[in-house]
């Protein structure tokens, strides 16, 4: 059951003039102060108090209201309403919330990764088990150092689990700041500068030598018993699934193989000290290990 959701909408200068121009979006999750049933209360913080002070963002603002907690499949819904009703540019949607909003933005992209171009939480916390599933979304996280209501840990922990995966993660924390590290964040132009500057991420093609790929033949088993064997065939690694069809791979560097530009599935080989191939990691929903069992 698809549950309503009100929101603040903020639509762009120029937004009604031109018809066929397709706009980013940036989704903002308030904190818990602002829960109820009171559009009016959304206003208090963040990009909402700013645009009732007469701002203007080259954003569609779209700035959802809890009735007492973030929930992401409520909020994915929300997400596919918007981009269905209004000119959303899908390769440029952008999420950021702060304290509850915080927690929310952390949550709602690792459920969903494949929707965003970059994500902003603020003073929040997330689930270190599935930082791996931010590996490809570039993310600035920001924290007051003297913070007592969401101990700074939370967020530390957090972009700590998400550097193993992408060295790229960007993490501010205001020395001097207690809870409120969203005003000076939110009133930061660089911030929607780097906003704009990220598009949704699609893997590209590089080439590798076949010598590279040769190493990567053979057959692997899971954790599960399943095994998987790949293949040479000219310049491209071929993996097959027990007794399914075989499907290409394609390199994206040299250790990194996918087999859509648009899908965040990847398949990603490790190797010992000594440069010998170990097994390769399948990343997608879930995360499967898989061993090398022979050449």
């Amino acid at each position: 059951m698809v549950r309503e959701v009100r929101y603040l909408l903020y639509l762009p200068k120029g937004y009604a003039q031109d018809s066929t121009q397709r706009w980013p979006l940036l989704l903002f999750l308030h904190g818990s102060g602002e829960r109820g049933d009171d559009l009016e209360k959304v206003k208090k913080h963040g990009p909402p108090k700013l645009i009732a002070q007469g701002r203007e963002y080259p954003f569609i603002v779209v700035s959802p209201q809890a009735s007492q907690s973030w929930e992401s499949q409520d909020l994915y819904d929300l997400l596919q309403d918007c981009k269905r009703r209004y000119r959303v540019d899908p390769d440029r949607v952008y999420l950021t919330g702060l304290s509850m909003g915080g927690y929310g933005t952390w949550d709602l992209a690792l459920k969903h990764p494949e929707e965003f171009a970059a994500i902003v939480p603020i003073c929040g916390g997330g689930d270190t088990a599935d930082a791996w599933k931010l590996r490809n979304i570039p993310v600035w996280c920001f924290h007051g150092a003297k913070d007592s209501t969401v101990p700074i840990i939370r967020d530390q922990l957090m972009v700590r689990a998400v550097e193993k995966y992408n060295p790229t993660v960007k993490f501010t924390v205001y020395p001097d700041a207690g809870h409120d590290s969203w005003t000076v964040t939110y009133n930061n132009d660089s911030l929607y500068t780097w906003l704009l500057d990220q598009r949704r991420f699609r893997y590209r093609q590089a080439p590798v030598a076949a010598s590279v790929l040769r190493t990567y033949t053979g057959r692997y088993v899971g954790q599960d018993g399943d095994t998987v064997t790949m293949r040479l065939r000219g310049d491209t690694l071929f993996a097959q699934v027990q007794h399914h069809p075989e499907m290409p791979l394609r390199s994206a560097s040299r250790t990194v193989f996918f087999i859509k530009e648009d899908e965040p599935i990847d398949v990603r080989f490790g190797q010992n000290a000594t440069g010998k191939v170990t097994g390769f990691t399948v990343f997608e929903r879930v995360r499967r290990e898989y061993r090398k069992i022979k050449d």
